[in-house]
């Protein structure tokens, strides 16, 4: 198998990862621990950020098209693929441009792409809802952020230690 063929395969692998963690957090919300609508840790974003430090930003931006669409597709819900690719969308964008910063540690990168997701998510509620009001529960999930992005950093440095030998990612 040639090397872009493993490439394509690899992103197929992470992105049916990302859409079976996506898909798993539906299943058991965490509004039961916190009783705050929309509130989620993000399991999905640990593949997408996984992918984009250890492939690149547009194996990421792939994996991550990917699970929002399919999952859009499989919860038959319009606005819940809205919601899914805005977020995403705004996250992975922040994520691309903080990871360029030097001396920003990827706990850094991934609290900052935490932050842009709950902001591309408001935006969708705002067009979804047709109003501003929903704005005012920004900040709350903003303080979520620090604790869900810093979770998914975490796990992520973890991955990158135990795949360093592996020379699949390399």
């Amino acid at each position: 198998m040639n090397g872009k063929t493993k490439r394509i395969a690899l992103c197929a692998v992470l992105a049916a990862l990302a859409l079976g963690l996506s898909t798993l957090e539906n299943l058991f919300p965490i509004t039961v621990l916190i009783p705050l609508p929309g509130v989620k840790l993000g399991l999905a974003n640990i593949v997408t950020m996984f992918a984009l430090y250890q492939l690149d930003a547009p194996a990421a931006l792939a994996i991550l098209s990917v699970r929002c669409l399919l999952g859009g597709l499989f919860a038959g819900n319009v606005s819940s693929l809205l919601f899914s690719l805005l977020g995403g969308l705004c996250a992975m964008a922040v994520m691309i441009a903080l990871k360029r910063c030097r001396g920003l540690s990827l706990y850094g990168v991934s609290i900052g792409g935490a932050a842009a997701h709950n902001v591309g998510q408001i935006a969708a509620a705002v067009i979804t809802l047709g109003s501003t009001m929903v704005i005012g529960y920004l900040p709350f999930l903003l303080v979520i952020a620090l604790f869900t992005g810093a979770l998914t950093g975490f796990v992520v440095s973890l991955l990158i230690r135990a795949t360093a030998h592996l020379p699949l990612f390399h």
